[in-house]
């Protein structure tokens, strides 16, 4: 059974920090996504960042490209998000997601099968 439990959001000002974890448990797909998506009161879900669990690579929503950065620490099986120089449209709730599909090419309309429960983010200005 795939679990995903995030941690770390917060209140922060904008143009603040925040670093949000993953603990990953029971899967053990390789070559899939792992990532993060957002929802803010009244929008939809959106894709944020994923990375292959192949090769690493990373992709990125255009609203998030140079402030944001995922990483994978494989051998806590931790997903993170490295959110820099937050603005008050990043506030939402994050969630941590496995086993993405769709386009990398636009990750903001990329979906998953497995998520967590998600933790909020709220950025004042």
């Amino acid at each position: 059974q795939v679990q995903l439990v995030e941690s770390g959001g917060g209140s922060v000002q904008a143009g603040g920090s925040l670093r949000l974890s993953c603990a990953a448990s029971g899967y053990t797909y390789s070559n899939r996504y792992m990532g993060w998506f957002r929802q803010a009161p009244g929008k939809e879900r959106e894709g944020v960042a994923v990375l292959g669990t192949g090769d690493g690579r990373t992709y990125y929503a255009d609203s998030v490209k140079d402030r944001f950065t995922i990483s994978r620490d494989n051998v806590r099986n931790t997903l993170y998000l490295q959110m820099n120089n937050l603005k008050p449209e990043d506030t939402a709730m994050y969630y941590c997601a496995a086993d993405c599909w769709g386009s990398t090419r636009t990750v903001a309309t990329m979906a998953a099968n497995y998520w967590g429960q998600g933790t909020q983010v709220t950025v004042s200005s």
